[in-house]
């Protein structure tokens, strides 16, 4: 290496061109045997060292979410959820509704891929460079208890409520939650209302969201005002794909 290129690879260190710094080499010679010209070499490292940095930023981005697992709107069957509003969803792939901080809500029986569309809309909100939280109601629920007993859940909220574009609760209507349990959620709903995105999954319909919050109508009414004036209403209908999978390996027989 001359003196040259330890000074190239000094500045950029300094300027924190990594991709820059170990690909120039190689797109030197390449551009050299092509003819390219000065601007084209440089473009080309331009966008190498932009490509880097979009990967780190999701990467980041990523472990930030907390996905349990990478699902996609191109992966959900919806030749067997023939009750699952495909242009709705396919509209709502767009993410506009995070631009004008709207909600969505999927509703329908476990099993019909409410989760699975939630995860992919937040994979895809990540993909795009939107900071994401993915939550079960039950760890959300834990996580808000436990930041409160130890007298930090402003903190809480600053970082994992307030601070996501999106923030994916799924999962409301499983564990029913306490009085307390269910302040802490709707002051979730409240901060956020208006001001960024919440998707959220539940098997019930609205009119039995309060059996999971306290039995309290007054409550579950002011957190559905909030949650619905700018919502998305997804509806699935259809059967559980578990029970399809376990069908097709004959671990469940159907009755004539």
């Amino acid at each position: 290496m001359n003196l040259q290129h330890n000074r190239i690879e000094q500045l950029c260190d300094v300027l924190k061109l990594d991709r820059i710094s170990s690909e120039w080499p190689a797109v030197a010679q390449q551009c050299a045997r092509e003819e390219a010209t000065h601007s084209d070499f440089l473009e080309r490292l331009l966008c190498m060292e932009n490509d880097a940095r979009i990967e780190r930023q999701r990467a980041a981005l990523m472990k930030i979410a907390t996905l349990p697992s990478v699902k996609t709107i191109e992966d959900y069957d919806f030749t067997f959820a023939s009750g699952a509003p495909r242009a709705q969803i396919q509209e709502l792939a767009a993410l506009t509704f995070i631009e004008r901080a709207e909600n969505v809500v999927f509703l329908g029986p476990s099993g019909v891929g409410k989760s699975h569309l939630a995860q992919a809309l937040a994979y895809r909100a990540v993909m795009a460079g939107i900071k994401t939280r993915f939550l079960t109601a039950a760890d959300l629920m834990m996580q808000l208890a436990t930041a409160h007993k130890q007298d930090r859940l402003q903190q809480y909220f600053n970082r994992a409520i307030i601070g996501p574009r999106l923030l994916v609760i799924d999962e409301i209507g499983y564990l029913p939650f306490g009085r307390e349990e269910a302040n802490l959620f709707f002051n979730v709903v409240a901060q956020r209302y208006e001001r960024t995105s919440i998707i959220v999954t539940s098997n019930l319909p609205f009119s039995q969201w309060a059996s999971c919050f306290a039995e309290d109508q007054t409550l579950t009414a002011a957190l559905l005002d909030r949650l619905l004036h700018h919502a998305h209403i997804v509806q699935i209908s259809g059967e559980s794909y578990r029970l399809k999978d376990k069908r097709r390996a004959g671990n469940i027989k159907v009755r004539n």
